[in-house]
């Protein structure tokens, strides 16, 4: 016998999208609860292809950019920072972790370093707030006494290891 709602998009295709919403084929998933199941059941193959896992049903899914996306910032009461995920998950934010991709999008690393966030428009200006430069061209961010560097993203994708990035430059 079927499971209410997990079947119901079996036939569909399931993608998360860029903009931190989940879609089946064409069509936003609007229910918050279920958006909120699917992205806390997301799990990565090890090609690096994803899926979701909720009890014992696995189901295919496209992330276009990347599988979490940071939809709140927090001040920690210490001088840094939390971020939330889409999936509810309060985390402290890795200031040495920030990038940022193309068109200025802002990343950093979450879920122990496992996996890449994008910044959802608010959080990103949340944070901004607290960009500093010396030169209009170079970007870092204090947190603790320390200045970390906001660092370029390399043009491939580096959803799987952290490396060192040159400083960001043109950010406005």
């Amino acid at each position: 016998m079927a499971r209410a709602g997990f079947y119901a998009v079996e036939s569909g295709k399931i993608s998360f999208r860029h903009d931190g919403h989940w879609y089946n084929d064409e069509e936003r998933i609007e229910n918050p609860r279920i958006a909120l199941l699917f992205s806390r059941s997301i799990r990565r193959n090890p090609d690096g292809s994803y899926f979701l896992q909720v009890a014992e049903e696995r189901a295919s899914i496209t992330v276009e950019d990347t599988p979490y996306v940071v939809t709140g910032v927090e001040n920690d009461g210490g001088g840094g920072f939390n971020v939330v995920t889409n999936d509810e998950v309060r985390e402290p934010l890795d200031p040495a972790t920030l990038e940022v991709g193309d068109a200025n999008v802002l990343y950093c690393r979450v879920k122990q370093g496992e996996y890449r966030a994008r910044f959802l428009r608010h959080a990103y200006y949340h944070l901004a707030e607290h960009f500093l430069t010396d030169d209009g061209e170079h970007f870092s961010i204090l947190i603790g006494g320390r200045r970390y560097p906001i660092r370029i993203a390399d043009a491939v994708d580096s959803t799987d290891a952290a490396g060192s990035k040159p400083p960001l430059r043109g950010v406005h």
